[in-house]
């Protein structure tokens, strides 16, 4: 079977900025922006242009610096809204305006208090006004995750009609369980008319913490496109993480799909997201947490030493981190030791070892982590004689290693 491409829409500097607390000036979502472009992206959403006058000027501004990747601007289904999106993508080699409105009986009912045929007329209309601007729309269902799939089906096939390119299902609270939402997509493949013309795109948000989990159920039931941020940031719990389900994808080569992601730059994206957005990434966060590749278990730590897959699936090189840490810890063991004594430039025997690891331990018990500082202040403890010898390495022949 060929493989499939899933195209990756980062909404980092649009629905990621949108967390509170998170302001992002010109120049920074500029870097951000030629940094995905770098990651590989398929579509950047570079912001609101209508939200505000910053917006606008940094929509734009993003247009002039990036080349090969679509720039999206987001637009309620407004005409002036989406006449200042066209106008702001004017730049943009490849533009693309998203548009939408709400669909759910929360949102015709509450928000815009309307009927459903209304609802539709709004749909049609926007779409038809923003093909005036770019040839590339992009449709939204705002809350498609609440709309009863029939009527959601209705709304997509009439924006087919007028033109939509992309199709945008939000699971907007982040309220569907996995299989219910891979069921939504399954169904509007089968029951749309023209659904093959167009890319059907998931944007799932992180409320119940399935936002991965429920994009992945979506394009291995039929859509084409993830949207995603870095870091998962984003409104309320945040957005689908980019991180996750690109290595998802790379690593379960049987799922038959891929991405145009250079997964090496991963690491460095993250960090340049984290500093210029101010969100710390949380410790475990999967894949680029600082946790993600370190191992404080005696069990983990040998087994990673004598073999790394055995406890880790994914090579952190894949991902742009050079190396798996081997922390130490209370729970660590003499593999670990004798291993982070070596990175060192210290080969401990078996006896020196035993008597290191005496000491270590009532210093581990008293502290969190152990520094390289605090192993070479074990050794003088231990008051080891070293005999120093030359080893053969074939990066550094002068290297000096400590047999003690």
């Amino acid at each position: 079977m060929e493989n499939k491409r899933i195209q990756i829409f980062d909404t980092t500097l649009r629905d990621g900025e949108q967390v509170p607390g998170c302001k992002l000036n010109t120049k920074e979502k500029i870097r951000i922006a030629k940094k995905l472009e770098d990651l590989g992206v398929d579509v950047i959403e570079a912001g609101f242009p209508t939200s505000s006058p910053g917006d606008y000027q940094s929509v734009q501004k993003i247009c002039k610096s990036v080349s090969k990747t679509v720039v999206c601007a987001l637009s309620r289904a407004v005409e002036k809204d989406i006449e200042i999106a066209g106008e702001a993508l004017k730049y943009a080699k490849k533009p693309r305006i998203h548009t939408g409105i709400g669909t759910s009986y929360f949102h015709i009912v509450y928000k815009f208090k309307s009927t459903p045929d209304k609802i539709i007329e709004r749909s049609i209309n926007a779409v038809k006004y923003a093909k005036k601007f770019v040839e590339d729309v992009e449709f939204y269902a705002e809350d498609a995750g609440r709309t009863e799939n029939d009527f959601l089906a209705k709304v997509c096939e009439n924006v087919i009609k007028y033109g939509a390119t992309v199709i945008n299902i939000p699971d907007t609270t982040g309220y569907c369980l996995p299989e219910e939402y891979g069921e939504k997509i399954r169904f509007l493949k089968e029951n749309v008319k023209g659904i093959h013309k167009i890319t059907l795109s998931t944007h799932c948000h992180n409320d119940l913490g399935l936002a991965t989990a429920n994009s992945l159920s979506g394009i291995m039931n039929g859509a084409q496109q993830v949207e995603c941020t870095i870091n998962g940031i984003g409104e309320r719990a945040g957005n689908t993480s980019l991180e996750e389900i690109v290595m998802i994808i790379k690593q379960n080569s049987h799922l038959n799909l891929f991405t145009n992601i250079n997964t090496k730059l991963i690491s460095s994206t993250s960090h340049l997201v984290s500093e210029c957005t101010g969100m710390k990434v949380q410790a475990n966060k999967a894949i680029v947490g600082v946790n993600a590749f370190s191992h404080s278990s005696g069990i983990h730590q040998d087994g990673v030493i004598k073999r790394r897959e055995t406890y880790e699936s994914i090579n952190p090189e894949d991902v742009g981190i050079n190396h798996s840490s081997i922390i130490l810890t209370a729970r660590s063991g003499r593999a670990a030791l004798s291993y982070r004594y070596k990175k060192l430039g210290f080969v401990l025997r078996k006896s020196s070892l035993d008597l290191v690891y005496s000491i270590f331990l009532k210093y581990a018990d008293e502290k969190k982590e152990i520094t390289d500082t605090e192993l070479k202040k074990i050794l003088k403890i231990a008051n080891l004689n070293t005999k120093i010898l030359h080893a053969n390495n074939s990066t550094n022949t002068n290297r000096r290693i400590n047999v003690v």
